[in-house]
């Protein structure tokens, strides 16, 4: 039994879906690997990413100091 929408303007807003094709789904899969490729990439990363912040912070504080004695 189909799921009827609830009034008129639901169904104005959901137009039903075409079936996927072979090559869609392939499509699909082949995005979620990739997907799935980036983030771990980017959760390995977090790691130096967040040292860079930290190295970077230090910098600035190190040539603010610098200055403020050089004053």
């Amino acid at each position: 039994m189909e799921q009827q929408p609830l009034d008129a303007n639901e169904a104005k807003l959901a137009p039903p879906q075409a079936p996927l094709h072979k090559s869609d789904a392939e499509d699909g899969d082949e995005n979620v690997k990739q997907l799935d490729e980036c983030s771990s990439l980017y959760l390995l990363m977090q790691v130096e990413i967040q040292a860079l912040r930290e190295f970077s912070e230090n910098r600035k504080k190190n040539k603010q100091e610098v200055t403020v004695h050089k004053g």
